[in-house]
């Protein structure tokens, strides 16, 4: 037997993908190298327009609630509050969300998908030829081999896809900064003020959560994920050695505060329910792999790019990695994809990964202690100040700053689609729920005259006509990752360019 597609690590980014193949008719299998889904704790949510991404395949619902997702007011870049509500326009989500959370969604969607992965499979070798790939792993039940016409790495840092593959991995790695994260229980004479912010005895700087408080010793993050449950995370650079061969202990957490801020504080072990793992990682490494596709075998999330943590960027990476590959690696499987578009997922995603490659470095040196540190600092927050450099900040933050190469000049294109309350023929609804079945999509708001501009193209383009109070444009051609491929002017239907869009993303059309 020979599977389309075998995707190698069953995380959130694998499971990704592997529901976007489903979605588009192909059932990949999927191998996972841990027995059981791993019960350390790891990202602790979703931060950029990967939450909006969520939303247009009904996953929000359960990871953040009830309703449609709204940007955050205020977050965080190098230790730099950024007050959002400044901005006419903020871009910016965030939704504190544990990563075990994400995979159980994530697991139970691929389930309903007819996806299960085949978990204990850990993969030793492999081998493409012009018409797929053999791979080999060992299992519960010994060594076994499987045949696929295409292989998907998405088994983390120390990927052993990217490496069989031989696909170099460059960047740069450093010995600092130390950090150390564990779920807590605050001691009592830890007080919070009116406006949430944490009073620290011996410290004389108010902690706001869920951001990071800069000193001249390091870095502190307080994170209450609950009253009985607070996230204390710091950061040091050229502190005491850490040993390595240890697990972490509160003792050594509580020393590290009290050296980052001067408050000594008793902490307790947290008494909600976890999975809480005190972690330590000593230094960090900024990786990003020189391509993204090698023959047969492709790589997504953090097999292809391992960078620092602050702020949250690595699932906004890695989940719309999975999104752009997987509708392209499916249309190729089907027979319809046009020429060069398997192609594309590196040529678009690679600049996104050396954009999250540079932030997360930026905010690090922005965040490291010494008196050139600070007057850096110093004059960045005067930047901050004005809210067009806010903006900037924002829109890199969130990704919205990504605009693919299209033909099309309208200024929507490229982009990720706007959130749109639409009036169509079924009542009201919102672009998010339209794109459930992950589809690509014709949003014809001039009244349904474009519908047979796209007859030939309906086996694989949903149409839908729809009115909107305040149209972005006349009709939108929207991707299954929800970039937008072509869009034209309210008032002018431009078939000629509707045509070119639909031959470029989506193939001929079916005679």
């Amino acid at each position: 037997m020979i599977h389309d597609v075998a995707v190698v690590g069953a995380g959130p980014n694998g499971l990704m993908l592997a529901c976007e193949l489903a979605l588009a008719g192909i059932r990949p299998v999927v191998l996972e190298r841990l027995p059981e889904r791993s019960p350390v704790q790891k990202a602790n949510g979703l931060v950029g327009q990967v939450i909006r991404l969520l939303d247009h395949r009904g996953l929000y619902e359960p990871l953040g609630g009830p309703g449609a997702p709204q940007p955050v007011p205020r977050f965080v870049f190098g230790a730099f509050p950024l007050e959002l509500h400044r901005l006419d326009d903020n871009p910016l989500h965030a939704l504190p969300v544990p990563q075990h959370r994400i995979e159980e969604v994530l697991e139970v969607r691929a389930r309903e998908l007819g996806i299960t992965a085949r978990h204990g499979c850990e993969v030793t070798g492999l081998a493409q030829d012009g018409a797929g790939v053999t791979v080999d792993y060992r299992g519960p039940d010994g060594s076994g081999q499987l045949r696929a016409r295409y292989l998907v790495g998405a088994d983390g840092g120390r990927s052993t896809v990217r490496k069989l593959a031989g696909i170099g991995f460059p960047g740069v790695t450093s010995p600092d900064p130390v950090s150390r994260i564990a779920h807590v229980l605050l001691p009592g004479d830890v007080r919070t003020t009116g406006t949430g912010e944490f009073l620290l005895p011996g410290f004389a700087t108010p902690v706001r959560p869920f951001t990071h408080t800069r000193t001249e010793h390091g870095v502190l993050v307080l994170a209450p994920f609950g009253p009985d449950a607070t996230m204390v995370a710091t950061l040091e650079w050229g502190g005491p050695p850490a040993d390595e061969s240890s697990p972490l202990t509160l003792d050594e957490l509580r020393a590290s505060v009290r050296r980052v801020t001067g408050a000594d504080l008793a902490l307790a072990p947290a008494r909600t329910p976890g999975p809480f793992t005190p972690r330590r990682q000593v230094g960090h490494n900024t990786r990003l792999a020189e391509r993204y596709r090698q023959g047969r075998v492709l790589l997504v999330g953090d097999a292809a790019h391992v960078h620092a943590a602050t702020g949250g960027p690595g699932l906004n990476l890695g989940l719309q990695d999975a999104a752009n590959l997987g509708w392209k690696l499916a249309a190729h499987l089907r027979g319809w994809a046009p020429s060069g578009l398997l192609d594309s997922y590196h040529r678009e995603r690679h600049p996104v990964g050396e954009r999250v490659f540079m932030h997360s470095q930026a905010q690090m040196a922005l965040m490291s202690p010494g008196p050139g540190t600070t007057a850096v600092r110093a004059l960045f927050g005067e930047l901050l100040a004005h809210e067009d450099n806010l903006g900037r900040i924002a829109a890199l933050m969130a990704g919205s700053d990504i605009r693919y190469d299209t033909d099309c000049p309208h200024p929507l294109a490229g982009r990720f689609v706007p959130d749109l309350a639409l009036s169509t023929a079924a009542g009201p609804s919102r672009i998010a729920e339209l794109t459930r079945s992950g589809r690509p999509l014709l949003l014809d708001l001039t009244g349904g005259e474009l519908a047979g501009q796209a007859a030939g193209w309906k086996d694989r383009v949903d149409g839908i006509a729809a009115d909107c109070a305040e149209p972005p444009a006349g009709a939108l051609l929207l991707r299954p990752d929800g970039y937008v491929a072509w869009a034209c002017e309210v008032g002018g239907a431009d078939p000629d360019g509707l045509t070119l869009a639909l031959r470029t993303w989506f193939g001929e059309p079916r005679t």
